[in-house]
């Protein structure tokens, strides 16, 4: 019996089999999980894409998670497909180049506003918008990029990230005496269509196998996408406000 049977999860982000998301719904599914998927406007049609792939096609519904509607609908588009959530996902974010690349002085508010608002409070909109479907015992996991650090070229999206990671650690506060476990995965730098979308990424990459003491292939989610699963199971109940780091161990190495 797999470590999710049973179970029932939402998962975001999901536009490539490449991405961390894919690759979390592919595991989920294998470890006996049913799997909703999130979408909307023109990347839905990339979600559906991918389901396909999937070991089991998976539903798609609607949500923009900067849309009050699309997170009013949230529960009932969900139980549409299933009376309930064991987990969700969060795999969101989103910065205007603008705001990286080596241009974090030049950083306009609206730009910022918007990178915050996507990739950090976007977390607390998809927890609330949820819980009405979480019961004790379940959980939420975010993916993340390590938001302790300056990185070279991450600039505001390296703010949203620090303040996506505070962001878990009070709805773990807030959201516990539900039951409710918020826990993070920080992964290493991953070839995702995000990830491409950032100017200059190759050198937040460049190094990394070298300096990781495991090695690291960006070109593999798999290890990333397995922590998450593990995160969404119940081996881990009493862990919360928690941020495993999934990247070779770099982040525990010296300059």
């Amino acid at each position: 019996m797999g470590m999710l049977e049973g179970k029932t999860l939402l998962i975001t982000g999901v536009l490539t089999d490449a991405s961390i998301a894919f690759h979390t719904a592919k595991f989920a599914q294998q470890e006996g999980a049913t799997v909703i998927l999130s979408s909307f406007g023109r990347q839905a049609k990339l979600t559906q894409l991918a389901s396909k792939r999937l070991p089991q096609l998976a539903p798609v519904v609607e949500l923009d998670v900067t849309n009050p509607e699309h997170l009013a609908g949230l529960e009932a588009a969900v139980r549409e497909h299933a009376d309930h959530l064991d987990a969700v996902v969060h795999s969101i974010g989103f910065a205007p180049q603008s705001v990286m690349g080596g241009t974090f002085l030049q950083g306009e508010w609206a730009d910022v506003a918007t990178a915050l608002e996507i990739s950090a409070y976007s977390l607390k909109s998809l927890a609330v918008a949820a819980r009405p479907l979480l019961a004790p015992g379940s959980s939420v996991v975010g993916l993340t990029f390590d938001g302790r650090y300056a990185w070279p070229v991450y600039d505001w999206m390296g703010v949203a990230k620090a303040a996506f990671e505070a962001t878990s650690r009070y709805l773990a506060r807030d959201l516990g005496a539900d039951g409710i476990r918020v826990n993070l995965v920080s992964a290493g730098p991953i070839k995702t269509t995000a990830a491409r979308s950032i100017p200059g990424f190759e050198q937040m990459e460049s190094n990394w196998a070298d300096r990781a003491p495991l090695g690291w292939d960006s070109q593999d989610a798999e290890p990333a996408a397995r922590a998450v699963v593990a995160l969404c199971s119940d081996w881990f109940p009493a862990t919360t406000g928690e941020m495993v780091h999934v990247d070779g161990g770099f982040h525990a190495m010296g300059q």
